[in-house]
């Protein structure tokens, strides 16, 4: 039986609380593309691709339409670039960033994601290559996403990789400065990257994929921060019941348009990712959440509490609602792309420090973060090592995208626009892991 109740509370989500589905990716294997001439190997993505997804965009408007709900993402994501173009005769895997805008123009969609590489153990010559031709591919492109995993529990922490992500992200920084440093938004470095990801800038498709599958992105911090309207003064215990039932309604919608989206476009149905992910718009915020719990400021003595619990509780409500959830889903803080965690930044309760420590309990890691432009390549290398170690150790996703903001200082704000929002720069340490980073090696992995 239908119950109204539920359709009209759902009504109500999407209407005043910015419940939507942030995105519908979809998965594509291009292992079946590889061939020793570039060009060909080149021409063959573009195809797949294009034929692939199609109608993806189209399929999307179609339910958004039909069911009245908000779709606010069509993206796609492809096997990490590395692994395909290792076997080709080239030194320069530009080209190949270039056709994967190509195409992601052609099908219409937001962002393409896997121009990637899996360096955690070591490096082959088509991650090299890969890691040689971000700076360039992301400045040279619009749509095309960057992702390097440089750690794992298993494997450790690769430190010559971290070691070359700080100067990746350097140089990316600088081709980007006339806008903001945009590339280095599109670049996000991992430990224990997944292989379903739908969001970006880190969504890859894994090499244990289906040839295409759908996975689907829900967000609705808004709709968290309304039901908790309601708990004010309550138990933790009853906090953590009502983010769990929302949960459930956010995850119950996003099968729903998953299973939909699967059929139309007889593609396998991957996963939901239930995150938390936040916009700048005001109402649609993970910081929020966390003051109504009784934080007068995000970033203050008890955040870390508030967020594990605000983390686990989604997981749970999730995984009641669907036995496909995966991804990362938890709760997400990027600071450019949440209005009460730029707010906290601005006045300073929020550091760097504090969202490491953050980032122990959350979905992924210290995401959208704007640093001095004069900041060095071996501090933020630094900054990586030790997000990849909270990762390795307790056996989560971490990751960090960080913008080095040329010609700005502590306190500027720069402009990323869209949904990547605004950033305050942030202030990092001043004393030199110069020599530390200088070590490379492996961070053997720790076993805790």
């Amino acid at each position: 039986m239908i119950n109204t109740g539920s359709i009209f509370e759902t009504i109500e989500m999407i209407d005043k609380q910015h419940l939507d589905i942030r995105t519908i990716t979809m998965g594509i294997s291009l292992l079946d593309c590889t061939a020793e001439d570039p060009k060909r190997c080149c021409e063959r993505i573009y195809d797949k691709i294009c034929r692939k997804a199609e109608h993806l965009v189209q399929t999307g408007c179609d339910i958004e339409n039909e069911y009245g709900i908000p779709i606010v993402n069509k993206r796609i994501s492809v096997t990490p670039i590395a692994l395909v173009a290792g076997g080709c005769d080239t030194q320069d895997l530009v080209p190949f960033a270039l056709t994967l805008d190509r195409a992601a123009k052609s099908c219409g969609v937001n962002f393409i994601g896997g121009f990637s590489a899996l360096v955690q153990k070591g490096v082959a010559r088509g991650d090299e290559l890969l890691l040689r031709a971000i700076p360039q591919a992301l400045a040279e492109t619009d749509l095309v996403c960057s992702s390097v995993n440089v750690g794992s529990t298993k494997a450790g922490i690769n430190m010559d990789a971290v070691a070359e992500m700080g100067r990746i992200i350097k140089q990316t920084a600088h081709l980007t400065a006339d806008n903001s440093g945009l590339g280095c938004a599109k670049l996000v470095v991992f430990c224990n990257a997944v292989e379903d990801n739908p969001f970006m800038a880190g969504a890859f498709h894994g090499v244990g994929e289906a040839d295409s599958v759908i996975n689907v992105g829900v967000s609705g911090p808004g709709v968290v921060y309304h039901a908790l309207q309601s708990c004010k003064g309550a138990p933790f215990d009853a906090v953590a019941d009502t983010v769990k039932k929302t949960a459930f309604q956010i995850t119950r919608m996003g099968q729903m348009v998953a299973a939909e989206a699967s059929r139309r476009l007889d593609t396998p149905y991957g996963i939901v990712d239930l995150s938390l992910a936040p916009t700048p718009a005001v109402g649609d915020s993970v910081a929020r959440i966390l003051e109504i719990m009784g934080l007068e400021v995000c970033g203050t003595h008890g955040t870390t509490a508030a967020l594990a619990l605000l983390n686990d509780a989604v997981k749970k409500g999730g995984v009641m609602a669907s036995s496909h959830v995966g991804g990362l889903s938890g709760a997400f803080i990027p600071v450019s792309e949440d209005e009460g965690m730029i707010a906290s930044a601005t006045e300073g309760t929020l550091t760097i420090d504090k969202l490491e420590a953050m980032t122990c309990v959350c979905s992924v890691g210290l995401d959208m973060i704007a640093v001095p432009g004069d900041t060095s390549a071996e501090t933020i290398s630094a900054i990586i090592a030790d997000e990849a170690a909270i990762g390795m150790v307790n056996s989560k996703t971490t990751a960090v995208r960080v913008i080095p903001a040329e010609g700005k200082k502590v306190g500027d704000m720069i402009e990323l626009g869209g949904l990547l929002g605004s950033a305050p720069v942030m202030p990092v340490h001043q004393p030199s892991a110069a020599e530390f980073i200088a070590r490379g090696g492996r961070i053997p992995p720790c076993r805790v």
